[in-house]
């Protein structure tokens, strides 16, 4: 097919000398260095990008947990709440490993900008316990979690920080924190999370909401830079919650999915998979690798298909200065948070090869939550059929802010989002001001 990439742009202050291409930066490292440059392209006071720098507050708690066999073991646990100036904060908690204060700070800083650019009345914030997830039981990961939301109790609330499922936690986790949060204040409160299952309050589509809006965005993009949808062919890695939902609706809209990947390899076929065959990780684990395709690959070779398009949507920092000279694609969707290190997304810039950044393409978590949290704080629950109505009409609304910017000042993708984002959070705290 017959594609134009988007022109070169000028080289800007502040580009990034990577920190060692074989260590991709921290995700802080990573959303300051954003904020540094997008800030040059925006009428805001310099104080105010140095109060984004840092985080309004960060907790660290200690969340001792029995364990099954009567042993006793003391995990830790963070909630980094960047910018409130908008509304609550809101983000995920997440269980795993790498879990630590500076990979909390620079995740609420990305919600910070994610619901600025949405256009949604909160702030960042991100939480979560260092623990592997696979080594706790059922009965261990609820006892874990009823823990957590008391020791977090005075720093969270409706009104104040509102948390969500992330990687490691899911519906039943928001569940537990829900139910030990209310007994404590002696109120049924749902919405002190979201992400919930539908009967205590949750909203329909918030699972599928970030790979849905991952393909509402691509969908976008391929239109915009004149391209047909039904000759556009599309690598997707990370066949999860967030990249099987982008790839399902994709296929259903006519693009060719071509390979999909899990944590254990990528299946690759030139004529199209058919993805509702493909069971996704969450849905069948080993599924994805162990399906019968014409070829195989691993997760970086899937990244360095000959394809119209690529969906990263599985970890962050999978395109660094060591690959991204393999980078084959027309386009990146960024379907995970930051998958794409500075010192990559500068070279591809270079290149001309557009980039859409994840604060825009997949907010349809974030913004689904909103929806929950207005059902919540009206006892109202919305129908699927409306919550997908809704989120295309807050994405696109999202998209034409940021297509303008790309237009208007000749942005690339992430600095046009940045742009967006920080003038809306600019005018709140000038307008609010600092007190005392």
């Amino acid at each position: 097919m017959s594609k134009q990439k988007s022109p070169e742009t000028d080289e800007t202050s502040g580009e990034s000398t990577s920190t060692g291409d074989t260590e991709p930066e921290s995700a802080l490292a990573n959303a300051r260095r954003q904020l540094e440059r997008a800030a040059a392209y925006v009428d805001v006071e310099d104080g105010v990008i140095e109060r984004l720098k840092h985080p309004t507050k960060l907790q660290q708690v200690s969340v001792p947990l029995r364990r099954d066999d009567g042993s006793l073991e003391v995990f830790t646990g963070y909630r980094a709440q960047h910018d409130d100036v908008r509304g609550p904060y809101k983000g995920g908690i997440r269980y795993h490993p790498d879990v630590s204060a500076e990979e909390c700070i620079g995740l609420s800083m990305w919600m910070t900008w994610k619901c600025a650019v949405m256009d949604l009345p909160f702030g960042g914030g991100k939480g979560g316990i260092t623990v592997d997830p696979k080594t706790l039981s059922d009965e261990e990961r609820e006892r874990l979690t009823r823990r957590l939301a008391e020791e977090l109790r005075d720093v969270v609330g409706p009104k104040q920080d509102v948390p969500a499922p992330d990687m490691g936690t899911g519906p039943k986790e928001m569940a537990w924190f829900m139910d030990a949060y209310s007994m404590q204040e002696g109120e049924t409160m749902p919405g002190v999370v979201t992400g919930k299952p539908p009967v205590i309050g949750g909203s329909y589509g918030r699972e599928e909401a970030p790979g849905r809006s991952v393909a509402i965005i691509t969908r976008e993009a391929i239109d915009y830079y004149g391209w047909d949808i039904e000759d556009t062919t599309v690598a997707v890695q990370g066949f999860g919650s967030v990249g099987a939902n982008a790839a399902r609706l994709l296929d259903e809209w006519g693009a060719s999915i071509v390979a999909v990947s899990d944590v254990d390899g990528a299946i690759y076929d030139p004529d199209g998979l058919d993805t509702q065959d493909v069971e996704g990780h969450d849905e069948r684990p080993g599924m994805v690798s162990g399906y019968d395709a014409p070829e195989t690959l691993s997760n970086a070779e899937l990244l360095e298909l000959d394809v119209d398009v690529v969906i990263p949507a599985a970890v962050g920092n999978v395109i660094t200065a060591d690959n991204v000279d393999d980078i084959d694609a027309d386009l990146l969707v960024e379907g995970a948070n930051g998958p794409t290190t500075f010192a990559a997304d500068t070279i591809l810039e270079e290149r001309g090869v557009p980039v859409v950044p994840d604060i825009l393409a997949n907010a349809g978590g974030v913004t689904v939550s909103y929806f929950e949290w207005l059902q919540d704080i009206n006892r109202r629950q919305w129908s699927l059929d409306r919550v997908h109505e809704e989120l295309e009409e807050e994405m696109l609304k999202a998209w034409a802010a940021v297509q303008r910017e790309v237009d208007e000042q000749d942005l690339s993708w992430r600095d046009a989002a940045y742009v967006v984002a920080l003038s809306r959070i600019g005018k709140a705290k000038e307008t609010r001001g600092l007190w005392p």
